[in-house]
């Protein structure tokens, strides 16, 4: 039997400004929106169209991304809780059964890629006056990007995690083992800060630190996947004529991103929703198969006209 390397992961909350705390999800999201905005502005000078037309698309990609996502978790995992919420849903914190700050703590990815192609739609039509797929086939790119900063901002903090496992890629996460209160009330020190340190460090809690097992790291295994997946549509833009077959990049970013999703979440901890009902494989599993199946429509089509319109 194979041991995990023991890691125990015990990050911080973010950077600390003394005046203000930058916090390590929020900065993924701002580089990866950072970055794709750069991957953008060289398509579009490459393609001769308008720069000017940059600032509508991001505002619509951030929009999209961030509304899609957060109610596709709604629908999608907790609806049960939400629908007797519904405040909740657009409100970083609870209401019952007590005040309390939550931020916005679920994120589906089927959502955003649901939001965007909508948010797409309209974008194309009334502002960048071109085809959908046009948009689609490139907007995919810097998409494949920002999701690999996403997930290393899932990893710093501590969700989305894998199944308990003992092979050497396991990792203890300590906040997802031990809430903040759980930590303080454990240790009797007063810092959640200080608590984690402690479990994770002093011999004194030794009992706590061994309550924590190893699990897979999905996070990490997506975000590898995610850069191969770029690496791919970049390549094929910049090198080749796939630009030029309609909805080839698009679908081929269907399939790539949700197989490397649907086979992840293989080893990945429950996130809920309505897989009990339907059995078999998770619900990020249902969720993947008819993006990976609209995709696969899209390769087919561009490679059976090959001179279609982009």
């Amino acid at each position: 039997m194979t041991h995990p390397l023991n890691i125990v992961w015990n990050p911080s909350e973010g950077i600390d400004l003394g005046f203000f705390m930058i916090r390590y999800y929020s900065l993924m999201f701002v580089i990866a929106f950072g970055l794709g905005w750069f991957l953008m502005k060289k398509m579009f000078e490459r393609e001769n169209e308008s720069i000017d037309k940059l600032d509508s698309l991001f505002v619509w990609t951030v929009l999209a991304t961030l509304i899609g996502a957060r109610l596709g978790h709604v629908l999608f995992y907790d609806w049960e809780y939400f629908r007797n919420h519904l405040l909740e849903i657009f409100l970083p914190f609870k209401l019952e059964p007590e005040f309390q700050f939550t931020g916005f703590q679920g994120l589906a990815s089927h959502g955003a890629a649901i939001a965007i192609i909508i948010a797409m739609y309209y974008y194309s039509k009334m502002i960048l006056k071109r085809p959908l797929l046009w948009i689609l086939d490139r907007v995919v790119i810097p998409v494949a990007s920002g999701a690999i900063f996403v997930r290393i901002g899932n990893f710093m903090n501590s969700e989305i995690i894998g199944n308990e496992t003992t092979s050497t890629f396991g990792i203890r996460f300590l906040h997802d083992q031990f809430s903040k209160n759980e930590a303080v009330n454990a240790t009797q020190i007063a810092n959640p800060a200080d608590a984690y340190t402690a479990i994770a460090t002093d011999p004194k809690f030794a009992n706590l630190l061994a309550q924590v097992p190893a699990k897979h790291p999905t996070q990490l295994y997506e975000a590898f996947c995610y850069i191969f997946v770029f690496a791919i549509l970049y390549f094929l833009y910049w090198k080749t004529n796939a630009r030029l077959k309609s909805g080839y990049l698009f679908g081929l970013f269907l399939v790539l991103l949700f197989v490397v999703r649907f086979i992840v979440e293989f080893v990945k901890e429950s996130q809920g929703g309505f897989e009990s009902a339907l059995g078999y494989f998770s619900t990020g599993q249902w969720l993947s198969i008819p993006f990976i199946i609209i995709g696969l429509f899209f390769i087919i089509r561009a490679q059976r006209n090959p001179l279609a319109a982009s």
